[in-house]
């Protein structure tokens, strides 16, 4: 017998705010947090354009654990999902149960580690000619610190893994969490993603590839330039479901498919087949028809490539069926988080088939037949039972996740 998974917590921090009540409120009102941005953010401004960037954060809760100079010496891409992780802990209702000691494992994704970090040490040594960085450079930066501090934060001693597969890490990241609890591996999985690439270094290589947006981001639209960067964290707590039921936990919902594939095609491109591929692994795992009428929430990054691939897998997957969806591409708020975006993306799906309500697609100025899908152009109410969220990546890293309505 399947052991089914139930999300029991959900934390967040984006552009669009501090936690899940303002990121959702935001989200359903059509207030984006894509703003004009520069870089550095603490000097003579060298590269300027949109971006959806935190502009505050309350780390008092953190203080508890660390002192006023540790805190100042965690990397953004840690206190994010740090912040995320204690809201979602908080949520489910987990704070000091003995299960995180014994029965509680952590998997977070992430792109690209501790950018600020690594700006710092090498302005260092290349701008002031200095030979040494600081000691704690490779501690604070390495891209499964947030994880290694979670576990230490909360005392958790079973496994702390690190998932890396670019945009696609933290849906990744849930999906074999499910698997983990599905295999008797743990009780509860802390789950989720993190993403600090608003640096001057990072904003440069992205340019560099040609993949930004110059105004806004539009995803499926048919002026759409590119995608936008954005920062933050989201984290939710996956518990077996007889486990939540027996403490009499909350249940938000449940993740109950999940598929993921390689295109092994190209490094950037990305492939229809391949994509086409994990939808319907998520289908296969979920048990779930695929003429059942769906939210879909898209990767809909706002490349002109990405979106019509995705565009035209989703209508090969779905045929005739998909005029009973609705596709929505959250993107267009929060910006794209690298590894943080499948765990945000799939938190405010979810959240969107608790409310019965779909937040409309923002900075869409016209249709392009090449993205001929049912979009949620206005805020929607709707009555799904199921999410379909979609994340896929550089290197040809596709994962899907499939959701139910508690």
């Amino acid at each position: 017998m399947t052991i089914r998974v139930a999300v029991t917590g959900m934390g967040c921090v984006s552009g669009l705010g501090q936690g899940l009540a303002a990121n959702w409120s935001r989200t359903i009102e059509g207030h984006g947090a894509i703003t004009a941005f520069a870089l550095p953010r603490d000097g003579e401004p060298r590269l300027s354009g949109p971006a959806a960037p935190i502009r505050e954060l309350d780390q008092s809760g953190l203080a508890v654990h660390f002192d006023r100079r540790a805190v100042g010496q965690i990397d953004p891409l840690t206190r994010f999902a740090l912040v995320a992780a204690t809201e979602a802990i908080e949520d489910a209702g987990l704070i000091g149960d003995p299960v995180l000691n014994r029965r509680t494992a952590i998997l977070i994704g992430c792109g690209s580690g501790g950018n600020e970090t690594f700006d710092g040490a090498y302005r260092r040594l290349y701008e002031r000619g200095q030979t040494k960085v600081h000691p704690q450079t490779i501690p604070t930066a390495m891209i499964s610190a947030p994880a290694s501090q979670l576990a230490m934060l909360f005392g958790i001693h079973g496994p702390a893994l690190t998932i890396a597969s670019a945009c696609a890490s933290s849906a990744h990241a849930l999906g074999e969490a499910m698997h983990m609890i599905r295999a008797g591996r743990a009780d509860v999985v802390i789950a989720g993603g993190t993403e600090a690439c608003l640096t001057l270094g990072s904003w440069v290589a992205w340019s560099s590839l040609g993949a930004l947006a110059t105004d806004t981001c539009r995803p499926f639209s048919i002026d759409r330039q590119g995608m936008v960067l954005g920062e933050g964290a989201a984290i939710l707590v996956l518990e077996a479901w007889d486990h939540a039921v027996a403490r009499g936990a909350t249940i938000h919902g449940e993740l109950i498919g999940y598929g993921a594939t390689s295109d092994a095609a190209h490094i950037t491109m990305p492939d229809q087949t391949g994509i086409e591929a994990a939808i319907r692994a998520a289908h296969a795992d979920a048990g779930l028809p695929l003429d059942v009428p769906v939210l879909i929430s898209s990767h809909g990054t706002g490349t002109r490539l990405n979106d019509a691939t995705e565009a035209a897998a989703i209508r090969a997957v779905y045929g005739d069926a998909l005029s009973e969806s609705l596709v929505i591409a959250t993107k267009s708020a929060h910006g794209h988080l690298i590894g943080g975006s499948g765990a945000l993306e799939f938190l405010l799906g979810l959240k969107a088939l608790q409310a019965g309500r779909a937040p409309a697609i923002l900075n869409h100025v016209g249709d392009d037949p090449a993205c001929d899908i049912p979009l949620a152009l206005a805020r929607s109410d709707i009555a799904y039972d199921h999410l379909v969220s979609n994340s896929f990546a550089f290197g040809g890293l596709n994962a899907v996740l499939i959701g139910r309505r508690a």
